[in-house]
């Protein structure tokens, strides 16, 4: 007994083989098994988690990437910094011919190039015989109507009608319309349309003409698809062709109104009047070239002169292209272990001894799909200084950074979420395995205080014992020295 209490004190455990507690001994080795089993699973966890904090690192890093891309974006579309060339218009009262002042480079499409003339005419087109007295608007449903286009645009519809009648002389006879009603009348209605036209009245004949120094310097003002639906009378204004009556040098505050004015211009250049001198603004990051000068002075001759870019918008397209290699770096560089996330890897981490209970963690897109986080799969272009050009661009570009960093964080959310499963299912089988190895340790560990307890009373019993023999081997011997 005293030797199985020493084997139990020094080993710690009550059953240490099979024959000591077979049930106990061998349900014992099996929780301890399994928590050896579960325990090599811990390894890959922390590696796991490791592989996925690493990931999460990236993303952050790209996401500061993302927003400072934005910041530059947003620098350039509040830089206002164009470059600007102020030129005296130096133009003869009386021009040879069309001259014109032409805009290449900059931000206009590769390869084309705009006219604006420095000259503009005047066109002026007779209506032929109009009789007051032969025009009936009387009925409500009685029109006079005409298209009308001047300096090459689209034809306006103009119609007059019984209700544009205001005249107290047409109340009491509707026939009494004068041509001078009829030539306020239309020149309201042209003024409404945006027309560069107006009507006079000449001898009792309408007539129109197109604006001093409006529109192009083509003369050309139509009238077209002329018609009557009156009570009485058919004449009027007559279909025709404007003949030219004049071409004359336009002002400063003409050119400016003419350049700002031309849709193909519009967003690439802007005109204004700078003490007298005509002030080119150059909204563009690349040199533009004007053709129409003669000594530093515009006058419809060959001369050239080039406006600069803005190099703050090309500076700062440097800098976004920096920043979206930088990204592509920090996404590189997001690995553990030879695993990389962000790079397209896919990490599988198993959680039980049987690989019943895995998870795959793998960088996807909103649709589910596995996809590298890079600038490519991210819709980030390198910029080109021209692309800066227009705010407009700019807000596109904008917008596309806008859902690459919705991307990001979406990919950054799934991966925290992920982390927390992988966390938690760590300290899950951290708790398992102490549960285990605490079952086996309940079905084999000795009670230490019970058998040094034992062990005490067992050396005391042996004492007892010699004690007891050596006292009766003694009495024993007082016996024999009796018959001694």
């Amino acid at each position: 007994m005293m030797d199985s209490t020493q084997e139990r004190l020094a080993t710690g455990k009550k059953v240490n083989s099979a024959l000591d507690n077979p049930t106990n001994f061998f349900t014992a080795a099996s929780l301890s098994g399994r928590a050896a089993d579960i325990g090599t699973l811990l390894d890959a966890m922390s590696n796991g988690i490791r592989t996925i904090e690493a990931a999460d690192n990236g993303l952050t890093s790209i996401t500061k990437a993302i927003e400072s891309m934005q910041s530059t974006l947003r620098q350039a579309r509040q830089d206002n910094s164009f470059k600007t060339e102020s030129y005296t218009l130096n133009m003869a009262d009386t021009p040879a011919g069309t001259e014109v002042l032409n805009f290449a480079g900059g931000a206009l499409p590769d390869g084309t190039d705009y006219d604006v003339d420095l000259t503009a005419s005047r066109s002026e087109l007779a209506a032929g015989a109009f009789t007051p007295a032969g025009v009936d608007l009387s009925d409500p449903g009685d029109t006079i109507g005409f298209d009308i286009a001047v300096h090459g645009g689209d034809p306006v519809s103009i119609s007059i009608t019984n209700a544009d009648i205001t005249s107290p002389g047409a109340v009491a006879d509707p026939t009494a319309v004068t041509a001078d009603e009829i030539a306020a009348i239309i020149n309201a209605k042209l003024d409404n349309a945006g027309v560069a036209a107006t009507a006079t009245v000449n001898g009792g004949d309408l007539v129109l003409t197109t604006d001093d120094f409006a529109g192009s310097s083509s003369s050309a003002i139509e009238i077209s698809n002329y018609a009557e639906t009156t009570t009485a009378g058919t004449t009027g204004i007559a279909d025709g062709t404007g003949t030219a009556i004049g071409t004359r040098a336009r002002t400063v505050d003409d050119m400016v109104t003419a350049i700002n004015a031309n849709a193909d211009l519009d967003g690439f250049v802007r005109a204004s009047n700078d003490n007298g001198k005509l002030r080119i603004e150059n909204r563009s990051t690349t040199d533009m070239t004007l053709t129409g000068l003669t000594n530093g002075e515009i006058t419809g001759g060959i001369g050239q002169s080039d406006i600069e870019g803005n190099d703050v918008r090309a500076s700062l397209a440097r800098q976004f292209n920096e920043l979206r290699t930088e990204l592509d770096r920090l996404s590189e560089d997001a690995s553990f272990n030879g695993v990389n996330l962000l790079r397209g890897d896919q990490l599988k981490i198993v959680f039980n001894e049987s690989g019943t209970s895995t998870i795959e963690i793998q960088a996807k897109n909103s649709k589910g799909e596995a996809r590298a986080i890079n600038v490519a799969n991210l819709g980030l272009l390198e910029l080109n200084a021209e692309d800066l050009d227009l705010n407009t661009d700019i807000d596109g570009l904008l917008s596309n950074l806008q859902n690459a960093l919705n991307e990001v964080r979406a990919q950054a959310s799934d991966l925290g979420s992920t982390l927390s499963v992988v966390q938690n299912r760590e300290d899950f089988t951290k708790r398992m395995i102490n549960t285990l190895e605490t079952g086996a340790a309940n079905l084999t560990l000795a009670d230490t205080n019970e058998e040094s307890a034992n062990l005490l009373a067992l050396q005391t019993r042996q004492q007892l014992s010699q004690t007891a023999l050596s006292l009766a081997s003694q009495a024993d011997q007082a016996v024999l020295r009796l018959f001694g």
